[in-house]
């Protein structure tokens, strides 16, 4: 058997492991050593396996994510981020749909701090969405509105999908960030328009809220959102300026957070350690898979599939566009059955020399690249997040009703991904103007 046909078929058992639920770094790890061994060598295979995970891991950029992560999980355990609803609450609610743009808002606020759609979506989900059913909003809004909005949790800084992309791409961090940031806030716009134009158009969606509360009580309630700002201007002044780098940035935050939190008193040992102890464990499933990507690019570089698939691909003449629209409509399928990092650290050793050799920018592709996943987080079968949600809120909503709550969101979605492909300059301008 040849180089290439040895790949496609350990590339055909792999998609088959992750069928069978077997965990996606596990199935990585067996798929690239088995292959490398059926291509080369037991010596070369074993070598690789002690050789590859090495020079990943040796990177200080890849320190980041331990930092982030307990920077994030602080936040969120000692509940620092609890007053950004309750201050977007009071000043929103008068809008229509008032207090689901809250939710949103309030999400973004939360992603600053905590990069995790997830943890966003679980934070928000226990806040806002009994707040919205009794002030009797719909289910199907209140739910799919705060489902959806944790997505932006992986577009806001910091993303531990852009640094992992930006290790495996050699990008600059601190750009998709910036880039990130760009198309977080045009998320968060589009995402409060819709709300806007469906309870305008249905007002029976949200039924208006009237408070009564007094400047001094608008005052009071934005004096509640400090710790989230203080860690934020913190942290992103100085990584944006140019005092720190992303690593550095990391630990920073993480300090920062800890010593908000005290000051809050809300940091108690048993916050502490709950925090710990999930970096910890997101950390080391993080490592597994990323280090069975890291040894599935060397099989695959190897192999020459990458480079092959690239020529063939572009020996059809097909425009870069429509490669483009293939390689969308590739990752919203696996967004429908992967987790956001596995489908990423999976597929890049086949699309980056892809993108590569079509002309697109590889910085902008991280952007949209994470864009994509995060869809998949609210997009059925898998839709980590409306799991989440249906989690937090019980017999509220059924997963049916909150599948139905996100569709509007995932269209709109669909329509900043076509914005964002027809105009990359969009995510390139910020880190384009930071750069110079």
């Amino acid at each position: 058997m040849s180089e290439l046909q040895i790949a496609g078929l350990f590339i055909g058992a792999l998609f088959f492991l992750i069928l069978m639920r077997i965990p996606i770094g596990v199935s990585l790890i067996a798929v690239s050593f088995a292959g490398l061994w059926s291509m080369f060598n037991w010596n070369i295979a074993w070598g690789s396996l002690g050789i590859v995970p090495y020079n990943f891991a040796n990177s200080w950029v890849l320190s980041s994510i331990p930092a982030f992560l307990l920077m994030g999980f602080i936040c969120y355990h000692t509940k620092l981020t609890q007053g950004l609803f309750s201050a977007a609450q009071v000043w929103l609610s008068g809008l229509p749909g008032g207090l689901a743009i809250a939710s949103v808002f309030g999400c973004a606020g939360f992603a600053a701090v905590t990069g995790s759609s997830v943890a966003c979506s679980a934070a928000m989900g226990k806040i806002a969405v009994p707040e919205m059913i009794r002030h009797r909003y719909s289910a199907e809004l209140a739910t799919g509105t705060v489902a959806a909005a944790g997505t932006i949790g992986a577009l806001i800084p910091p993303s531990i999908l852009m640094i992992l992309y930006g290790i495996i791409s050699r990008q600059s961090v601190s750009q998709l960030f910036l880039g990130g940031l760009v198309v977080g806030v045009i998320t968060l716009i589009a995402y409060v328009l819709l709300i806007v134009v469906r309870v305008k158009l249905n007002p029976d969606l949200a039924p208006p809220v009237h408070t009564q509360a007094t400047r001094a009580q608008k005052i009071r309630a934005l004096g509640q959102t400090w710790p989230v700002l203080l860690i934020v201007i913190g942290v992103f002044a100085g990584l944006f300026g140019g005092v720190f780098t992303p690593t550095e940035a990391g630990a920073i935050g993480a300090t920062l957070s800890a010593l908000v939190a005290l000051v809050y008193r809300t940091l108690t040992l048993k916050a502490l350690r709950m925090a710990v102890v999930e970096t910890i464990t997101t950390t080391a499933a993080l490592l597994i898979i990323a280090v069975g990507a890291s040894l599935l690019t060397r099989f695959l570089a190897l192999s020459g599939i990458g480079d092959a698939l690239s020529s063939s691909i572009l020996s059809f003449g097909v425009s870069p566009v429509l490669i483009m629209v293939g390689i969308v409509v590739v990752y919203l399928l696996l967004g429908m059955m992967l987790e956001p990092v596995g489908a990423m650290l999976l597929t890049l050793p086949v699309v980056l020399p892809l993108v590569d050799e079509t002309g697109f920018s590889l910085l902008w592709f991280g952007v949209v690249l994470v864009k994509l996943l995060e869809i998949g987080m609210i997009t059925p079968p898998m839709g980590m997040n409306v799991f989440v949600i249906k989690g937090v809120v019980g017999n509220i909503a059924s997963l049916s009703t909150i599948f139905k709550g996100v569709f509007w969101f995932v269209i709109v979605d669909l329509l900043i991904v076509a914005v964002l492909i027809a105009y990359p300059d969009i995510v390139l301008f910020l880190p384009q103007m930071f750069a110079k």
